[in-house]
């Protein structure tokens, strides 16, 4: 005989995919979304269902969880004892739901993230309201399914008396979805599934007036009913929590900000060590004490301020920059026909309310069914007593019980159950009260009956029964509202000054990237002197500017740095300091070429690049204020090869002079530079020959005494008056500031306006630095190629020219 062929051939993908594929469908739907019927997931409904059927209810005692756990495990649930003990102990947790499902005793965790204690200790019995998810399950209401070892059966879904998944919320991740559902005031949800069967074509805004928004177990503030609405319509939609803070005097004039409320799922400690964390770290003046004066009459965070504390301030930065004030995005997907479901407010209502109409119907035909038989019964018995004696007298000459049957339904014509009945019936009940009690009966059975033929004949009779029994839970379980809703996301100003302590302090930057903040009282200590600073680099910005400032520092690669002075690390005047490279990502060969510290982007105020190649591009101030800092950000496009060999700080009327390296000049009004955003290139600022390149742009206003000072590469230099030049327009070629030579000719190497004090240093290849008084040189003309202050076969070749910084008071 052949063996047959067991092996099959796939694609590892196509296998890989279908396995997958399977796995997510189980996880989805059997383990992390929630039923859109009853609002629970797999493990919690067995929870519930196994303590149900252990009779661990309302009105019993407590009894061991781990009992519970075992039962869950044992029947229905065959995963670890820890994520049943987990998820139940979540249903017994005030802070965590609307509704507990669950009362435990003993430690259950707290919401300051304790765990809870081991099963072994707690207690734990269903709550009232989970008997009225469980209520009438008993009456077919629901389809049972076996269970993982066939020993017995469970539920698909539970009655749910009320609307549980809106009351209770539910959150999950599964594969390819998540569910985010709030938790609801029940009052309002059953008004709210109420009007939906009244008015089968209300609008959310309809819906709203009864169900404002979520109610969350932890209180608090929800901001942005334009979230809710839109997350009601549509089952995604964004809102902000924020916890209840009040401002309250304490002695001595001070202030304390007093916490009552904190968004829901926010971890309470966490909360408590953020807040003090910015008192540490200084990120937040005015702060003297963080307390969690918690205890079992609620909860309650005092943030005690000092003195001069702007109370509102630090409340503000508080709820931007902690958990005092959380977004909650809705995502309401949920199990609907055993799909995954992205469901509005509608779609939850509608799934709830036909799951009502079968589990009512269903209950109906149980009841009325039960009802019949009965009524069949009693028929048969109110007979029987008419004809009592004749009756005896058949079942004394009968010869058993089966023989006495058989001869009741041969002589009087009784159907089988009721002849069941006559031949079970004890001898007391003969007595004459028994035919009233049984007259009675039939009458009551006959109006049941009745009753329950009308409500299944009638979706509007049906529909009455649901909403009866909603009101009835609404008067049993309602209670108040814990949120407060607020219309609009309110915008959080937070003032500087609050987060800044407001201090002086000397801030440097070198050429090759490095920064310093120092105390003014590290400064003074020594006497501005000994800057540390490596050899071959120098200073670029040395001012005492304010913390509350921002610095931008500039690069040769068009790029900027946005760093807010107070962020900036204090380090002693002896040290080097930190690398630019230590906050933002820098390239190798960039330099920095100016800095500007500026106390308001607001003031009218220009920032002029001057590129290599000619491009001059100025921007409004204000556009180069940013929110996100994190990395080097763009502050001019340069093309090509390009780079930025100058930055400047404009009122917007200054002159602009360019200088290039075979020695033209233009100089032109800066409001000819078209006014262009941060990420433009700019304009041409002059007409470059093949091969050149402009040196220097400098800036300067009318009435500044200012001199054109420039150096060639084979270390000649000389000083003009403005006079000797005039103003041109953008764009030109220039005028000429060297004699032509055919032979080695001269190069400029720089050019800086200079006034009557100022000290200029050139710096030659070799690493030699030249400083020399500008204001002890004599002024030459345009046309020479003025006097050798450097011998350029000893001392190298001049590369660069800026004015020098003093470091020494």
């Amino acid at each position: 005989m052949q063996q047959k062929e067991i092996f099959q051939d796939l694609p590892l993908e196509d296998v890989l995919g279908d396995r997958f594929g399977r796995y997510s469908k189980y996880i989805i739907q059997e383990r992390a979304l929630p039923d859109a019927r009853d609002g629970l997931k797999p493990v919690q409904r067995r929870i519930l269902y196994a303590m149900y059927t252990e009779g661990n209810t309302v009105e019993k005692g407590f009894r061991k969880s781990a009992k519970t756990v075992g039962n869950v495990i044992g029947n229905f649930h065959p995963h670890g004892d820890t994520s049943v003990y987990d998820a139940m102990v979540r249903l017994s947790q005030e802070w965590k739901v609307r509704k507990l499902l669950v009362e435990m005793h003993g430690n259950n965790g707290s919401i300051d993230g304790d765990p809870p204690a081991a099963m072994r200790y707690t207690e734990a019995r269903l709550s009232a309201i989970s008997g009225e998810l469980l209520k009438d399950i008993e009456k077919r209401t629901v389809d049972f399914i076996p269970n993982f070892d066939d020993t017995t059966e469970e539920p698909t879904v539970l009655p749910a008396r009320y609307p549980s998944l809106l009351v209770n919320g539910s959150t999950g991740i599964s594969a390819g979805y998540a569910t985010e559902i709030p938790p609801h005031q029940i009052g309002e949800v059953i008004d709210a599934a109420i009007m939906r069967m009244d008015q089968p074509d209300c609008t959310v805004e309809d819906l709203m007036t009864v169900l404002k928004g979520p109610d969350f177990p932890t209180g608090g503030i929800i901001q942005g009913v334009d979230g809710i609405k839109k997350a009601y319509e549509t089952g995604k939609g964004k809102i902000v929590i924020r916890g209840k803070a009040e401002i309250e005097e304490i002695r001595g004039g001070r202030k304390q900000i007093v916490i009552t409320e904190i968004p829901y799922e926010v971890n309470k400690a966490n909360l408590v060590k953020k807040m003090d964390e910015f008192r540490i770290d200084r990120k937040v003046e005015g702060i003297a004490e963080v307390r969690d004066e918690t205890d079992r009459t609620g909860l309650r965070v005092v943030i005690e301020l000092k003195k001069d504390g702007d109370a509102q301030g630090i409340l503000n930065y508080l709820y931007k920059a902690s958990d005092l004030q959380v977004s909650y995005n809705f995502n309401m997907v949920a199990i609907h026909n055993r799909h995954p479901k992205l469901m509005s407010l509608f779609d939850l209502l509608d799934a709830y309310i036909s799951h009502q109409k079968e589990v009512v119907t269903k209950r109906s035909e149980f009841d009325l069914a039960k009802a019949k038989s009965r009524e069949h019964i009693v028929e048969g018995l109110m007979k029987a007593l008419s004809i009592l004696d004749e009756v005896i007298a058949v079942i004394r000459a009968s010869k058993d019980k089966r023989d006495a049957k058989n001869n009741l339904i041969d002589r009087f014509q009784f159907t089988e159950p009721q002849a069941e009945a006559i031949v079970s019936l004890q001898l007391y009940r003969l007595t004459n009260t028994d035919i009233t009690a049984l007259q009675q009966e039939a009458e009551e059975l006959a109006k049941l009956i009745d009753e329950l033929t009308a409500i299944l004949a009638s979706e509007r009779k049906l529909l009455g029964v649901i909403k009866k029994e909603l009101r009835d839970i609404k008067k049993k379980y309602n209670d108040e509202r814990r949120t407060i809703i607020e219309d609009e996301i309110e915008e959080i100003k937070v003032n500087l000054e609050v987060m800044i302590p407001s201090e002086d302090v000397m801030v440097t930057v070198t050429e090759d990237g490095y920064i310093k903040r120092t105390s003014l009282r590290s400064y003074s200590a020594s006497g501005g002197r000994d800057l540390a600073i490596k050899e071959t680099d120098r200073l670029v910005f040395k001012e005492e500017i304010n913390t509350t400032d921002v610095l931008l520092v500039f690069t040769n690669k068009g790029n900027y740095m946005y760093m807010p002075v107070h962020e900036l690390p204090d380090v002693r005047w002896k040290d080097l300091g930190h690398h630019l490279a230590s906050f933002v990502s820098m390239d190798k060969n960039e330099t920095v070429l100016s800095a500007y510290s500026i106390k308001d982007f607001q003031q009218p105020a220009f920032l002029l690049f001057i590129t290599k190649n000619g491009m001059v591009k100025r921007t409004e101030l204000a556009q180069y204020k940013v929110q996100r800092y994190s990395r080097a950000l763009v502050a001019i496009n340069l093309k090509g090869d390009d780079e930025v060999v100058d930055v400047h700080l404009t009122s917007g009327h200054g002159q602009i002079m360019l200088a290039t390296k075979f020695g033209y000049n233009l100089w032109f009004a800066e409001e000819e530079a078209s006014i262009v955003g941060p990420r433009a290139a700019g304009v041409k600022g002059i007409n470059l020959k093949d091969g050149d390149t402009v040196v220097n742009g400098k800036v300067w206003n009318e009435g500044e005494q200012k001199e054109v000072w420039i150096a060639t590469q084979r270390g000649a230099a000389k000083k003009m008056k403005l006079s000797e030049f005039e103003p041109s327009s953008r764009a030109n070629r220039g005028v000429l500031m060297l004699r032509e030579l055919k032979s080695n000719p001269h190069r400029i190497a720089g050019m800086q306006l200079v006034s009557k004090s100022d000290t200029v240093v050139l710096s030659t290849l070799k690493g030699h630095l030249e400083t020399i008084d500008t204001g002890k040189m004599k002024t030459s003309d345009r046309y020479s190629n003025g006097s050798f202050v450097i011998d350029e076969k000893d001392k190298g070749q001049v590369e660069s020219v800026y004015l020098s910084i003093q470091t020494e008071e």
